[in-house]
């Protein structure tokens, strides 16, 4: 995937940022530079990571490698979101310090709005996928599937399911019952190590995806199951339920509707020119 890459302007200093996990990520040494003027940044940063312990010790908590464009194409640079450059920037004696932290607060004030306007992060969200090159048609489906499997999440955490390995466990258990594969396995299929599965599905894979959580959903609902392995049981059912549609389709069109396919890479040329 491309980076999504905008500039920043704190006094005349261009600042990076890229979109991660639908939050502002700000690229470090850019920080650096606009606060310091030093002529090596990335000397600067070495020298903050060996005079303060304490931001050393946590250094790998609030950054991360993440790929911004630059004229010669995206490179993986260091960034931290907008609580990490705050933490940065307490070991820089600057006396630019004080007002970048204000400039920060109001660059970063889009993520405020979004909180309190969860209808903002939708917008963003959309239109990342059509940054990425998606059409209009696989960006609705895709969007729909996200506003159900929140639903479905949101059930699972009110019946007792506790976050991340039980949901892992419920995912996989409609998943196989769905497409007869579990996600780890559909993600090696396609060739996928740490991107989302969803983002390079097929118009027919997010179909039966979504058919198979709201299926699950309105189980749980009519049922009003409570804890893991009940849930487990629904999942199964709800799953079944969009297997059994998609062995009936594949029997019409003569193919299987799981895809080694990766929906991006195999429709790029025909949207984006």
């Amino acid at each position: 995937m491309e980076a999504v890459t905008k500039i920043a302007i704190f006094k005349k200093k261009k600042i990076r940022k890229t979109l991660h996990e639908k939050e502002w990520w700000f690229v470090i040494v850019d920080v650096i530079e606009a606060l310091t003027d030093s002529v090596d940044p990335k000397q600067y940063l070495k020298n903050i990571l060996n005079r303060d312990e304490d931001l050393s010790k946590g250094w790998g908590q609030i950054e991360h490698l993440l790929p911004i464009n630059t004229a010669g194409g995206a490179q993986k640079m260091l960034c931290a979101n907008t609580e990490g450059i705050f933490r940065i920037i307490q070991s820089i004696p600057s006396p630019k310090a004080e007002p970048f932290k204000r400039w920060l607060a109001k660059v970063g004030y889009e993520r405020v709005q979004e909180i309190e306007n969860p209808e903002l992060a939708t917008k963003r969200t959309r239109l990342l996928y059509k940054l990425k090159g998606y059409p209009d048609s696989w960006v609705e489906k895709r969007m729909r599937g996200i506003a159900i499997r929140e639903e479905l999440t949101d059930e699972w955490k009110k019946r007792g399911a506790q976050e991340q390995r039980d949901y892992e466990i419920l995912t996989a258990e409609i998943s196989k019952a769905t497409f007869g594969i579990t996600p780890d396995d559909y993600k090696k299929l396609k060739g996928l190590k740490r991107q989302n599965l969803r983002d390079h599905m097929e118009d027919f894979e997010l179909i039966f995806t979504m058919l198979g959580e709201r299926s699950t959903t309105e189980i749980h609902r009519q049922e009003e199951s409570i804890g893991v392995s009940k849930l487990k049981s629904d999942a199964n059912r709800g799953g079944k339920i969009s297997g059994v549609a998609r062995k009936e389709l594949e029997k019409e069109l003569g193919r299987s509707i799981v895809s080694r396919r990766n929906f991006l890479q195999k429709n790029r040329r025909k949207f984006i020119g």
